[in-house]
């Protein structure tokens, strides 16, 4: 009986040390405590979008892939906004004012535009430096997906539904 018991709190123990484990390594990552700066020069902190499910995404004019992902960012955006959701988009330090204002009329961009001058933003993502690329983040300020290339559009409204409790 005191072995079967020995036996039964050393499972109960493995268990709980094996959920505890788990938890950890699926926890999601913090976002970094980085400030925006918009094409109008005002400062964006990421934690005033604290409580809204963001998708930062690093990007610049000259890149086929982010040419080709925005117009479905745009609809992205138009679909969930409402709901909960924003996008920031985050021109890369060597990109052109003058151009990233006319790449933002011409898709009629409704998010806002930053412009990471001197590459701080990209920095506090880990050192981004292959565009497109994307951060979703949740409600709570974590990190929920990362995409390294074009964001696939299905995925993200699946991710972004599941964050804000929709479809």
């Amino acid at each position: 009986m005191v072995v079967m018991k020995k036996k039964l709190s050393l499972l109960l123990g493995v268990i709980v040390l094996g959920t505890l484990a788990a938890l950890l390594l699926t926890q999601r990552p913090a976002a970094p405590r980085t400030v925006f700066t918009t094409l109008a020069g005002k400062p964006l902190p990421l934690q005033s979008l604290r409580g809204r499910v963001v998708l930062v995404n690093f990007w610049a004019t000259s890149c086929p892939g982010c040419v080709k992902e925005m117009p479905e960012l745009v609809k992205i955006y138009h679909r969930f906004h409402r709901r909960g959701y924003d996008t920031v988009a985050v021109a890369m330090h060597y990109d052109n004012p003058a151009y990233i204002r006319a790449f933002s009329a011409k898709f009629h961009i409704p998010f806002t535009i930053a412009f990471d001058t001197g590459g701080a933003n990209a920095k506090a993502f880990g050192g981004v430096q292959l565009v497109p690329t994307s951060f979703l983040i949740d409600k709570n300020g974590r990190i929920v997906k990362s995409f390294l290339g074009e964001v696939d559009p299905a995925t993200l409204r699946v991710l972004i539904g599941k964050e804000l409790g929709v479809s």
